[in-house]
């Protein structure tokens, strides 16, 4: 009997990849910077919440920190509130704390607030009446603290480097067009030598994992882009992203095509295919889109990320390989239909490749 491997809790603890040392640094000085601001600024006990504020907030990207700083600031403010009110109108007692908590989790809830928000009311609420004398002045100045130790943390990640994630994204989308280039050669080379139903299937599968490495160049990108939400960094930056956009854009209806056209075949391959000669100059046009998306991708991933120029599919200095659509004159009466649809996928991508409306 197969032994069924068993999953240690404890490995569930640790992360697949460190969080960048630079984060880490910038966590510390936000929390540091926020405890002395906040000693310096309001009288009274070690300013937790600040320091809370701070480890929470300095995240990945400018616009995360925003998001979080004002999601932990308006948990905190809710959760003083309430906890305020109830020790005025209930006392101090260990029901009121549960009492406390009980009416954030239910308000949370009934607000859709944010896991972060929702989680927050609880805490501040409950850290409010353990943590000393309720008084306005005590909880207006706790707020004060969560506020100012956001807003510290906000400023250190964006004076210290801010993080910029443009290079996983760009490096997809060129890996991206290097292996539609290779899945169209691949259909050249199918079309060539006249493969079997077996090899074209493989062939399919193969062309339909280019679906899922769009979807994880377009998550790239989308982290990309919200690096530079909000980042002093991300002006001229910004033109690169766009420009990777647009290519990945074009690359999704490329990897359409190639699968559908591989598809197709498979479907309909037969031993004496490849004797047709339009099968043949098919295959070679085919081979000039593999070597044209080849160029895209050698070019996107050349680019140097600080260039500001447009660049679109079919912008190479050189003309590209596929500049003539392909006619048919007597059409083939045992694979009419097959070199009809390749026809049709070809003029598409040909549009698609030179940039032409439809």
């Amino acid at each position: 009997m197969a032994s069924v491997g068993v999953v240690n809790p404890v490995a569930r603890l640790r992360s697949s990849k460190r969080t960048p040392l630079l984060q880490v640094v910038k966590t510390a000085v936000a929390v540091v910077a926020a405890v002395l601001l906040c000693r310096l600024l309001i009288q009274g006990p070690f300013p937790t919440f600040a320091a809370i504020a701070a480890l929470l907030v300095v995240q990945p990207s400018i616009n995360q920190s925003f998001v979080k700083g004002l999601e932990r600031s308006a948990g905190v403010v809710l959760g003083v509130v309430l906890a305020t009110g109830l020790h005025f109108l209930l006392g101090d007692s260990v029901w009121v704390v549960l009492l406390v908590i009980v009416l954030a989790i239910t308000i949370a809830w009934a607000l859709r607030l944010t896991p972060t928000s929702a989680t927050q009311v609880g805490i501040s609420g409950m850290l409010v009446l353990t943590a000393g004398v309720v008084t306005p002045n005590y909880s207006a100045d706790r707020v004060l603290e969560t506020v100012l130790g956001a807003a510290v943390a906000l400023v250190v990640n964006a004076a210290i480097v801010p993080p910029v994630l443009l290079r996983p994204g760009h490096l997809a989308v060129a890996r991206l067009a290097r292996d539609t280039a290779v899945a169209f050669e691949r259909v050249a080379i199918g079309l060539t030598e006249g493969w079997d139903h077996d090899r074209w299937h493989e062939a399919l599968l193969r062309a339909r994992a280019l679906r899922q490495q769009h979807a994880q160049a377009e998550a790239s990108l989308g982290s990309a882009q919200e690096s530079l939400t909000m980042n002093p960094r991300g002006g001229r930056l910004r033109t690169v992203l766009e420009r990777d956009v647009v290519v990945a854009e074009h690359l999704r209806v490329l990897v359409t095509r190639v699968t559908g056209m591989t598809r197709a075949i498979r479907d309909n391959t037969a031993p004496d295919l490849r004797d047709d000669p339009m099968v043949g100059r098919i295959a070679t046009e085919v081979a000039r889109i593999g070597a044209d998306l080849r160029a895209l991708g050698a070019q996107v991933e050349t680019t140097e990320l600080a260039v500001t120029q447009d660049l679109h599919v079919g912008d190479d200095p050189h003309e590209p390989a596929l500049t003539a659509p392909l006619a048919v004159v007597r059409p083939n009466s045992r694979h009419w239909i097959l070199i009809g649809a390749l026809l049709e996928d070809i003029r598409r991508v040909r549009e698609e490749l030179l940039g032409e409306d439809d």
